[in-house]
């Protein structure tokens, strides 16, 4: 059977961390970037931490921060893997000497054209996100998933937009290496909804299953 990789991002309390943790996900994922509402004082993500369980990725997200954030972030909080979503070029990403992932910006035609794994050699994976060139992520929407690049050997998360309803059909569809959910799953940012989380899990499931 597939595994497609689940990801939960924008965890800000500890109860849903540990519900994400007992049905199996991937990753967890913290954000750090500045204008997102589900953002995280570094202390506040350093007791967080403790709630995620061993052999679970935890991901810190960061959006055009100061390197001096990233490190602070690191230290405290011992992240596993780095997700960037801002214009950080590769020199940037791989300087701190861990693991990292690079989002792309699907949105309004964007995305195309740029071979992403020769920008990002060393990325571990790149996420395909809807939201446009300079936006935040979080937005809820999907984009044209026929846009998503000629495989190049590099795995990629899909984001944006990823509901119970819908991701089956994603994951049939796409066949990502994972997906990435965070609103999809929420009743109002940051606080995850049982019932979603557990039915995104499911479909998921469902949809390794049928391939």
């Amino acid at each position: 059977m597939s595994h497609t990789r689940i990801k939960f991002c924008g965890m800000t309390r500890a109860d849903d961390i540990r519900l994400a943790c007992s049905l199996g996900v991937d990753a967890i994922g913290m954000v750090f970037a500045q204008r997102s509402p589900r953002r995280l004082a570094i202390a506040q993500a350093a007791v967080l931490r403790t709630d995620v369980a061993a052999g679970i990725e935890t991901v810190a997200l960061f959006m055009d921060n100061a390197a001096d954030e990233v490190n602070d972030v690191i230290a405290q909080v011992r992240p596993t893997l780095l997700q960037f979503h801002g214009l950080e070029d590769a020199a940037f990403c791989r300087g701190f000497g861990l693991p990292y992932m690079k989002a792309i910006a699907m949105g309004e035609e964007g995305g195309q054209g740029i071979d992403w794994s020769a920008r990002y050699p060393d990325a571990t994976a790149l996420l395909l996100d809807s939201h446009a060139v300079g936006g935040a992520g979080g937005s809820g929407h999907t984009f044209d998933w026929s846009r998503i690049p000629a495989r190049s050997g590099k795995p990629f998360l899909l984001a944006g937009g990823l509901v119970p309803g819908n991701v089956f059909e994603a994951v049939t569809v796409v066949q990502p290496w994972g997906v990435d959910v965070s609103s999809g799953i929420e009743g109002a940012p940051g606080i995850k909804d049982e019932a979603r989380m557990r039915r995104f899990v499911e479909e998921v499931r469902r949809a390794d299953l049928s391939r």
